[in-house]
């Protein structure tokens, strides 16, 4: 970020702002957004393809216009094959030009941060969301859900499909790298051990296809072909729920296998239909993408510090406070929230719309 323009963009907001932070500061008021600070920011997914992350860029293009932000919104991210490579390439030439902030879903929870600290040390606010980074790389999280109860709600859906008899499930998880979905397995584990209701559930295994399709369709197969007495599939990434719904339609194993975890709505609306999907979760990633946005140009702007307790408006999505990251030792989040299932009694009631 250039100084001219930093100092233009503090100058703004200290004018624009002096008056309504102060009375925010006196009568402990939630802090409301100013719009038409010219920022440009940069919406890095893990993966630009993938269909959930269409959906937070067109979040955070909402949050962009209703900011009324002059500046830029750059939706960029690495090819599935260069996933962590990619991202540190994109963080590097982002902060080579200048940009105000940079929204990150990181495919890695360690290796990311040598290039996300530089960026900060430029000036360059940092936010993650989906997936973090080491707290010390980021300014903050913005969670989509509480990670712990991400796991607990795959280890029910899971006893939900099974019933009280269990048997043998796998997990197809997305990377080994990512650092969401392995505190949702771990979460999910802990569940499993701790809780008796749980007794009947044996995990089996846990592989990853990559967040590829192809890789996930055949991790998928081989699960099958390995375990004969395989009775669920648990995918906690909507691309390998995908296919895996994809693989066991083809082999003639819907209803045999069956199959849960976290995916995309219409993605899974034929596969709900053939009796392919049982039941999955999700939350809403064109919220996600939203609120991302918002928080990343107040913090970029001057109007938040980034710091525990402070309380902001985030436009249609209403008032959040910065809190401790239960999770992670010294980090700090914002939780979205919430949840919602899908099933063959509800899933009509969603695509209607009602």
């Amino acid at each position: 970020m250039s100084t001219k323009k930093l100092f233009t963009s503090l100058l703004l907001v200290a004018l624009l702002l002096a008056p309504i932070l102060a009375a925010n500061a006196q009568d402990g008021e939630p802090i409301i957004a100013e719009p038409g600070v010219e920022l440009d920011m940069v919406l890095l997914p893990k993966d630009p393809g993938n269909p959930v992350f269409v959906e937070a860029n067109e979040g955070a293009m909402e949050a962009h216009e209703e900011l009324e932000n002059p500046g830029e919104l750059i939706f960029t991210g690495p090819t599935p094959e260069n996933a962590i490579p990619g991202q540190i390439e994109i963080i590097t030439s982002s902060t080579t030009e200048g940009v105000d902030a940079i929204m990150i879903s990181a495919n890695a929870y360690e290796e990311l941060v040598p290039a996300t600290t530089a960026a900060m040390e430029a000036g360059i606010t940092i936010v993650t969301w989906d997936s973090p980074v080491m707290p010390e790389g980021e300014d903050l999280f913005i969670a989509q859900v509480d990670f712990s109860e991400t796991g607990i709600v795959m280890a029910d859906m899971a006893l939900n499909l099974l019933g009280e008899e269990g048997g043998e499930f796998a997990v197809l998880s997305a990377t080994p790298d990512a650092s969401n979905q392995n505190a949702w397995i771990e979460a999910m584990q802990a569940a499993l051990e701790e809780d008796e209701k749980y007794a009947n559930l044996e995990l089996v295994d846990i592989v990853y296809g990559n967040d590829v399709a192809e890789d996930s369709y055949n991790q998928a197969l081989g699960l099958v072909d390995k375990y004969p007495d395989l009775k669920l599939i648990m995918a906690p990434t909507t691309v390998g729920i995908a296919a895996a719904a994809k693989a066991l339609q083809d082999e003639e194993l819907c209803g045999t296998v069956l199959l849960s975890g976290l995916g995309l709505p219409s993605e899974m609306e034929s596969f709900v239909e053939a009796g392919c999907a049982q039941e999955f979760a999700l939350w809403s990633f064109h919220d996600l993408g939203y609120l991302t946005y918002y928080v990343s140009y107040m913090i970029a702007s001057g109007q938040l510090e980034g710091e525990i307790g402070e309380t902001f408006v985030a436009g249609r999505m209403g008032e959040y406070t910065i809190e401790e990251d239960p999770n992670r030792e010294d980090g700090k989040r914002i939780k979205m929230g919430p949840f919602s299932q899908y099933n063959a009694d509800n899933f009509d009631e969603w695509a209607s719309g009602e």
